[in-house]
């Protein structure tokens, strides 16, 4: 996708990589990164609009903003799209090996209270988010909680479930695909693609709930090649640099007629 953007524009693009929205937030505070687009998730595009960290753009003007589905324009973090794109979104649950957990995999008390044939054998993601939520959902309490008391279970419960976590990790293909572990929190189509190398693996929809998110494109603020940058965003709008996303990365986007 990269490459056919290259051909048709001229313009070389340098790929850099970090593993979470907080590294991401962290390295463009300081300062001096040299990038001009990033993609942060979005409840990270709320934070840096707030920090005045993005470049108003203004994707809504862009010729190839038609093709954006409708549903993925007026959100919260970026309501009408003034700063970013849609990009790819998804779940964030677990996966499960059917071989050596035969149960219902429908539920997070196999994160918090897992079964003996699963113990020591837990992959978490190296997500404060993710993981703190998936115990609040659990303990049947809100997110985006301030109760000292609900907390303080929350606590007892990660530390105690902690105890039957083998590692914290990203990697969560690699640690399925390896055997390294027989469950892992992961997105669904992490799970898609570990899945096609082992068939016997089973992504989870636990009843008691679990996240949806989007990835989005943006502009840093003082992006060094900002036009170039905004020719890159028009470039992402389009259904086939879309597919070309989806189908490597297996997950859902944002753009119309992507599909076909």
């Amino acid at each position: 996708m990269i490459k056919k953007f290259e051909q048709e524009s001229g313009i070389k693009v340098t790929l850099d990589s970090y593993d979470s929205n907080e590294t991401m937030l962290a390295k463009v505070e300081q300062g001096g990164s040299g990038y001009d687009i990033v993609v942060p998730g979005d409840y990270m595009i709320a934070i840096m609009i707030e920090k005045g960290l993005l470049e108003k753009v203004n994707p809504n003007q862009m010729s190839n903003f038609k093709n954006v589905d409708p549903k993925w324009v007026d959100v919260y973090w970026d309501n009408g799209r003034d700063y970013s794109i849609p990009y790819q979104w998804g779940t964030t649950n677990f996966t499960v090996d059917s071989t050596v957990y035969t149960g219902d995999v429908n539920t997070l008390a196999l994160l918090f209270d897992p079964p003996d044939e699963l113990k020591g054998r837990i992959n978490m993601l190296k997500d404060m988010n993710d993981v703190i939520n998936a115990g609040l959902r659990y303990l049947d309490y809100p997110r985006c909680n301030s109760n000292k008391a609900q907390l303080k279970e929350l606590n007892d419960l990660l530390l105690q479930a902690k105890t039957h976590w083998r590692t914290m990790d990203y990697s969560v293909i690699e640690k399925l695909t390896s055997r390294d572990v027989d469950l892992s929190q992961s997105w669904n189509g992490a799970a898609k693609r570990a899945r096609k190398d082992r068939p016997e693996l089973v992504y989870s929809y636990p009843k008691e709930g679990f996240t949806g998110w989007m990835d989005n494109v943006a502009v840093l603020k003082g992006a060094p090649h900002v036009e170039n940058a905004k020719l890159f965003l028009n470039f992402m709008m389009t259904p086939e640099a879309a597919a070309m996303t989806s189908n490597f990365a297996n997950y859902a986007n944002g753009i119309l007629d992507s599909e076909p």
